[in-house]
């Protein structure tokens, strides 16, 4: 659990910081579109939201047998469960490619999976 959430925090925060600081860029490289108006700040309250994940994550990752150790590994199921879902239909369902799409999809597949071994390892408290 502890290299799941110290990857996760990495990972998370990185993307939360370009997201709060180009969220152009960060869409444009996810999907090939431009954005403008509300979907500016919009991008940058889930960066921030991604930053606050991240350091939840790197707060947490010594805490392996900590009940809000697992509490966190199962809200980062469901995020990746959902992140997973919505780009993969973004260019299966709405045709939009950039060229960190599939990258992004797979990364947050494995990390779904990565929580749930993760769980299953885990007692539960």
């Amino acid at each position: 659990m502890k290299k799941l959430l110290a990857l996760a925090a990495v990972v998370e925060a990185a993307t939360g910081l370009a997201l709060i600081a180009v969220p152009g860029f960060v869409v444009r490289l996810l999907l090939g579109a431009e954005i403008s108006g509300a979907s500016i700040p919009l991008g940058r309250v889930a960066g921030a939201a991604l930053l606050a994940l991240g350091v939840a994550c790197w707060l947490a990752r010594n805490d392996r047998q900590s009940r809000t150790a697992r509490g966190l590994v199962v809200a980062m199921l469901m995020y990746n469960i959902v992140a997973t879902a919505v780009l993969a239909f973004a260019g299966i369902g709405l045709g939009l490619y950039g060229v960190a799409l599939w990258p992004a999809v797979a990364l947050h597949a494995v990390m779904a999976i990565w929580c749930i071994v993760c769980l299953r390892r885990s007692p539960s408290m």
